[in-house]
């Protein structure tokens, strides 16, 4: 299934400048493996040492955080947008 991932802007050197690309995958997991295989470094800034998402990305399936909905075994359907938005802090 393609689906379209949203990139921040703070993460486009890894795509080429890109903002948004299209990978292939089933569930939300899959998603993102998909994306840092195809555009290597991705892993790293996104994944924790568990392999869970790091606690300062956030990761939205349509408008939803993925957190407080199946995590990164969320299925996505053909044609949805996976949104990578990192936290911000600050005053």
């Amino acid at each position: 299934m393609s689906v379209s991932v949203r990139i921040p802007t703070q993460l486009r050197t890894l795509t080429g400048g890109a903002g948004s690309v299209s990978v292939e995958g089933t569930t939300v997991g899959e998603v993102l493996k998909a994306l840092d295989a195809a555009h290597a470094g991705f892993a790293d800034r996104i994944f924790d040492d568990a392999g869970g998402l790091r606690r300062f990305v956030n990761v939205f399936l349509a408008d939803e955080d993925v957190r407080f909905l199946e995590g990164l075994a969320t299925p996505v359907t053909d044609g949805q947008t996976v949104s990578i938005v990192p936290a911000v802090a600050g005053g």
